[in-house]
């Protein structure tokens, strides 16, 4: 039987997804998960039955809902829909999907767009934590159009600020879950940080790698790639993340001296292909590692100075700015805050329907 249920595409940072309203999908998980593969058109590597762009990035799903929660105006839950895999996980955040949450709470009516810009509060529920955006509304209206560029996107758009208010160590428990700046693991020299997204830092040297290499040479690489997922198995458990075998959590990160001017290079496993740039959350965890002097990446970065620091983590398409705010204590390494600048557009509203077999 056909069914329709009414979304949002939209496009959010670097990545696309469908947006719903929670009260518009299944209430039972299975059932919703059904819905959700049936219209991303999974599993199929091309996605040619659903909406879906046959990558990661462009498979995933954004569920908002009215917060009852003091201080927040709306719940988002995010949804990786698996490309050629008939599964979904909530066992991550997305920054980059965040972006347009707040856009679309405004364009459904969730929050009242205020003259000049609104302030949206969203609790971010796979993390279990908060982020407050700024969003421009002229007239009362979401506005898209501006002259904010960010790297992964052609053209300009209008800016969204992202502040991350308490996401250290949100998903592992601590900033750094292990309790250490770096760790030896499978011979290699890591850190594990988690400032919104779980990520192991390792550098690229010690993979034999110079750090710059293209997307599709590190896709060929089997023997780099056996070398990594083994890794990422063997500290799951180390980040409190447990067993991570059918998890996209943690990111695997290659770090090296920046290419153009930035805080740090990079080259990052989502887990099992490469990113076209990095994620948002992702960069905010390298970011604040990098800044920790005996975390990896540290004696090879372009440290900013001040307590207020923007650190520009560079990624194969460009760099993604990341404001980070040192904590007044200088032996508290948790930061005050993390912001980024992002954007947003909506693509296309309507119904998404799916065969219910």
């Amino acid at each position: 039987m056909l069914n329709g249920i009414p979304c949002m595409l939209m496009r959010g940072g670097t990545s696309k997804g469908t947006y719903f309203l929670a009260s518009d999908l299944p209430s039972d998980p299975k059932a919703r998960e059904r819905a959700l593969l049936g219209i991303m058109g999974s599993p199929d590597k091309r996605q040619i039955d659903g909406v879906g762009g046959a990558h990661p990035l462009t498979s995933k799903v954004a569920i908002v809902k009215k917060s009852e929660r003091p201080g927040v105006d709306v719940d988002y839950l995010f949804v990786q829909v698996f490309v050629d895999e008939a599964k979904t996980t909530t066992s991550q955040n997305c920054g980059n999907i965040l972006a347009a949450v707040g856009p679309f709470a405004i364009e459904k009516g969730l929050v009242a767009a205020q003259e000049g810009e609104t302030f949206v509060t969203v609790y971010m529920e796979n993390t279990d934590s908060v982020a407050k955006q700024r969003i421009r509304t002229p007239g009362k209206k979401v506005e898209y159009s501006g002259e904010a560029a960010i790297d992964g996107v052609p053209g300009t758009h209008a800016p969204i600020m992202i502040e991350f208010l308490d996401v250290a160590g949100s998903s592992c428990g601590a900033l750094f879950p292990t309790g250490n700046f770096a760790d030896e693991v499978n011979g290699l020299n890591v850190t594990m940080v988690d400032n919104g997204m779980p990520v192991v830092m390792i550098d690229a040297r010690s993979l034999g790698l110079k750090g710059d290499e293209s997307i599709d040479a590190l896709e060929a690489n089997s023997e780099l790639k056996a070398t990594i997922e083994a890794l990422r198995l063997k500290v799951g458990p180390m980040m409190n993340l447990g067993d991570v075998k059918d998890k996209t959590v943690p990111k695997m990160t290659i770090v090296s001296p920046p290419l153009n001017g930035g805080l740090i290079n990079t080259r990052s496993f989502i887990p099992h292909r490469v990113h076209d740039a990095v994620g948002v959350l992702a960069a905010a965890s390298v970011a604040t590692a990098v800044n920790i002097p005996g975390a990896v990446g540290y004696d090879i970065a372009n440290i900013p100075s001040g307590q207020r620091r923007v650190c520009e983590v560079e990624h194969p398409t460009g760099s993604m700015g990341v404001e980070v705010v040192l904590n007044d204590d200088p032996h508290n390494m948790i930061p005050k805050s993390t912001a980024i600048m992002r954007t947003a557009r909506l693509l296309f509203a309507g119904t998404a329907y799916y065969l219910d077999k």
